[in-house]
């Protein structure tokens, strides 16, 4: 008899496997607990005051927190994550086009994490450089273990290291505002670079956006809406807001956006080798996990297991090839084609189906659904070539022209009727 998955790659996750709030909200806590996030957070310190700095991150990741909180209530009301609504948004086969983003997004971060941590572990620890292609296959297959186990196996990964990680962080916060001399000379500080607002704002909600608009994949586990809306605040405005501006901090006191090379300078050289592997960690497997789950989908397959252990092998690979130095083309790209795919799962569910998506299995759904696809490709397009708020612009593109194609649909019906005249 087969095992059953209880992470439910292809189906709705039933009443009885659904969590509460502490559980699903230390998993998205965990999950944004993310180095780039900080050096993103870092690059953004050595652009603004501490006053404009605060500004930027607020309105950022309240941005992100209330994107993911919407898909959130949509996944905890449907059971379903991303890549599964996507059938409804793109077709049975037109789906396959999210799946592949999807999955592409996230096994290029799991290259980027494990590239990371052998790169800088070597350097932190002064080890032979022969040892960084080894240690990244060894991190890239042994970040997967916890994603491998599934759910439970995040959640309890998440319940032991944030604490852990707040403690770090606290301490590494405390001796930097000690180290500047208190608040008043940190306000003084001016910064060393330019950025507008907009980019800031840009940069924020870019590097997380992939992650928030796959974080279905855990807050379809909520048991209610309020759930799914406060663990998603609680991870993506909160954590990731505390991400972005830890590393802020650090680069105005020291002017250093990496926040490993903050806690070396600050004398904390083995908490950093701790912060840099259960930071990585934390999202390592959280990515693997959502690689899975398109992949899943992807090939109409129930094996999360053994997608899991393909996904870490790719990205292993990519790692291996040198994803490292691609962080910033990698993150313009997730910024233009990831968002739309979020936007128009929003107005596909609140305004074409109404609130209502029948169950997958008795759902009867084209190959292709034109009109998301367009809407999609909309969206895409505009979040490219737009000078403003790429994602932003993304979302709202895709998400008013899905309106507006089905508005347009359901009005020329009407019209047709009314071209006719009363019958004879």
């Amino acid at each position: 008899m087969r095992r059953r998955d209880h992470d439910y790659p292809l189906s709705e996750v039933p009443a009885g496997s659904r969590k509460g709030l502490a559980s699903t909200a230390i998993l998205l806590f965990g999950f944004t607990f993310f180095t780039a996030t900080m050096f993103a957070g870092g690059k953004i310190g050595l652009a603004f005051d501490f006053k404009t700095m605060i500004w930027a991150a607020v309105i950022g990741n309240l941005l992100l927190g209330l994107y993911a909180g919407v898909l959130g209530v949509i996944a905890c009301r449907t059971g379903l994550n991303a890549v599964l609504l996507g059938r409804f948004c793109f077709g049975e086969l037109g789906s396959k086009l999210s799946d592949f983003l999807l999955g592409f997004t996230q096994i290029g971060w799991y290259a980027w994490g494990t590239a990371t941590i052998a790169i800088v572990l070597v350097k932190l620890l002064e080890l032979p450089q022969s040892l960084t292609m080894p240690l990244m296959v060894v991190f890239g297959f042994g970040f997967c273990l916890t994603a491998f186990i599934g759910y439970r196996g995040l959640d309890l990964l998440s319940r032991v290291a944030v604490p852990a990680m707040l403690v770090l962080l606290i301490a590494s916060l405390w001796i930097a505002t000690r180290d500047v001399g208190g608040l008043a000379p940190l306000l003084a500080v001016q910064p060393s670079e330019s950025m507008s607002l907009a980019m800031a704002i840009t940069l924020i909600f870019g590097t997380f956006v992939s992650g928030a608009t796959q974080a279905t994949n855990w807050t379809r586990f909520a048991s209610s809406s309020k759930v799914a809306m406060l663990a998603s605040l609680i991870g993506f405005f909160v954590g990731n807001g505390l991400m972005i501006v830890a590393g802020a901090y650090g680069a105005i006191v020291y002017q250093q956006p990496d926040i490993v090379e903050v806690l070396v300078l600050q004398g904390l050289s083995m908490a950093a080798v701790v912060m840099l592997f259960l930071n990585l960690w934390t999202t390592q497997d959280n990515t693997i996990y959502n690689f899975a789950a398109a992949g899943c989908n992807l090939l109409r397959t129930r094996h999360r297991r053994l997608v899991t252990l393909a996904g870490a092998f790719i990205g292993t690979l990519l790692a291996l090839g040198g994803m490292y130095e691609m962080l910033i083309p990698f993150l313009i790209l997730l910024g233009s084609i990831i968002p739309p795919i979020g936007g128009l799962i929003m107005a596909d569910y609140f305004y074409v189906r109404r609130g209502q998506y029948p169950t997958l299995a008795q759902a009867n759904l084209p190959k292709f659904n034109g009109l998301g696809l367009a809407a999609y490709a909309a969206g895409a397009t505009c979040a490219y070539l737009s000078p403003w708020i790429a994602p932003i612009v993304g979302i709202v593109v895709a998400g008013g022209v899905h309106v507006l194609l089905h508005a347009a649909l359901r009005l020329a019906p009407a019209k047709d009727i009314a071209a006719s005249g009363p019958e004879a």
